[in-house]
């Protein structure tokens, strides 16, 4: 065994159902890396708020990975930007959990701001040392949603605080990183930039005319695909405008809007849909627009090949796992120029980034591509090469591996020289 790893992921389990308000790419995220880490012979045990009173205390999720569930607050779903008040019970109650177990960890890997609070007191405590991946910046969100953030305004002093305690900090990007030193202050020298990733099990190219068939699709004209969680900072509203110019530009074109908080799209429990879809009707192209409601992970890959483009124009993006997933079925991105996705996306050779909230822009790069079947091909194939190469689980598994192995051996040393000092003072 390499070690033992402890993450925190306050809101964000490994074993949610993907598509909803709350449950998106960390989610992902959490349970790839948890996995692949596992097979490079590390122990992870993933500590998540309990939700669901179905659940157990601990499942044995998967070899060498278990999911323990805390309690903080009711054990029912809150909406994360009302999760703070209770990090002092996650505190406590992994905390009784860590010492009744008797359980030894090599390092702690925080993700989000809360879960790093917690880690930073247990550091306190228990002297286990903490990688973050913030996975988002209050900063950065407080400049694009202003008052339409929910989070508590203390949420920025705790991740300035964070920064300055976390032994080590995982930039998921450039821009990421750039973010990190110029709104925080943050040490250079303990950010390491390490991308999120695909599955390349679930995700790989199927032959179109299967893909659509498989998913009831019987378009034979061009389709744009829009997937991802259904909340305003996301753009969807960017790309259904975009269809009103697309109208002219690409006639056959469709755009299918998978996401939401069922299976099927329901405007009670997802209002972003009802917003949507009054949207369409009020501009005309609600007959070129399919809402799907949410759609499991396994058969996201037909949706993806599905599709002759992949369209994200959020006003920011962390990272963005969507793109990528549509880079490993060939199937071409256009990205906000922002971010994660100006990093995942080449412009002109995987796909095309664009202005956020610019639809013309949107349906213009969406006409030409659409309309040149060879530039289309190269891009597949283009992107197809930089995704295998770049972007997955088990190369970012190995990025953090190195990241671990220099925290264990950075505390190795301390306790080795503190040894030697308390000798020496004995002596």
């Amino acid at each position: 065994m390499k070690g033992r790893i402890a993450f925190i992921s306050d809101h964000a389990s490994p074993l949610a159902v993907l598509g909803g308000v709350d449950s998106g790419g960390q989610n992902v995220y959490v349970a790839e890396t948890a996995k692949h880490l596992a097979r490079l012979g590390y122990e992870v045990d993933v500590f998540t708020r309990w939700e669901d009173p179905s659940m157990p205390r601990i499942v044995e999720w998967l070899p060498s990975v278990r999911v323990v569930h805390i309690n903080a607050g009711p054990v029912t779903c809150i909406p994360k930007e009302e999760l703070l008040p209770y990090m002092t019970d996650f505190t406590r109650d992994m905390v009784n959990f860590i010492k009744k177990e008797k359980s030894v960890y090599s390092l702690i890997h925080a993700h989000f701001f809360m879960s790093a609070l917690v880690a930073a007191e247990i550091k306190k405590t228990l002297s286990i040392p903490f990688v973050v991946t913030f996975h988002a910046l209050g900063q950065i969100r407080k400049i694009h949603q202003g008052a339409s953030d929910h989070f508590p305004a203390e949420r920025i002093d705790i991740e300035s605080r964070i920064v300055k305690e976390a032994d080590k900090i995982i930039a998921e990007c450039p821009q990421d990183r750039e973010d990190l030193i110029q709104y925080y202050q943050a040490d250079s020298s303990k950010i390491a930039v390490i991308p999120c990733g695909f599955s390349a099990a679930e995700f790989a190219p199927v032959n179109k005319k299967e893909a659509r068939k498989k998913i009831g699709i019987d378009e034979k004209g061009k389709i744009l695909l829009q997937l991802g969680r259904m909340v305003p900072r996301k753009g969807v509203d960017n790309v259904v405008a975009s269809m009103v110019y697309l109208k002219q530009l690409a006639p056959s074109c469709k755009l299918i809007v998978v996401g939401g908080e069922t299976d099927l799209a329901d405007i009670n429990s997802t209002p972003e849909i009802a917003r949507l879809q009054k949207m369409a009707k009020e501009s005309g192209v609600i007959d070129r627009i399919i809402f799907t409601g949410r759609k499991g992970r396994d058969v996201l890959k037909y949706y993806y090949s599905a599709a002759d483009i992949f369209v994200t124009t959020p006003w920011y993006e962390p990272f963005g796992i969507t793109p990528l997933e549509s880079m490993a079925c060939g199937t071409p991105v256009i990205g906000s120029n922002v971010g994660g996705i100006k990093y995942s996306v080449v412009d002109g050779k995987t796909g095309f980034l664009v202005p956020p909230r610019d639809p013309r822009a949107l349906a213009a790069k969406a006409g030409f591509l659409l309309s040149n079947e060879d530039l289309m091909q190269r891009m597949s194939a283009h992107s197809l090469a930089r995704v295998n190469a770049l972007f997955t689980w088990k190369k970012v598994a190995n990025m953090l591996s190195s990241i671990y192995d220099e925290m264990m051996q950075t505390t190795i040393d301390s306790k080795a020289g503190i040894s030697l000092k308390n000798k020496s003072q004995a002596a």
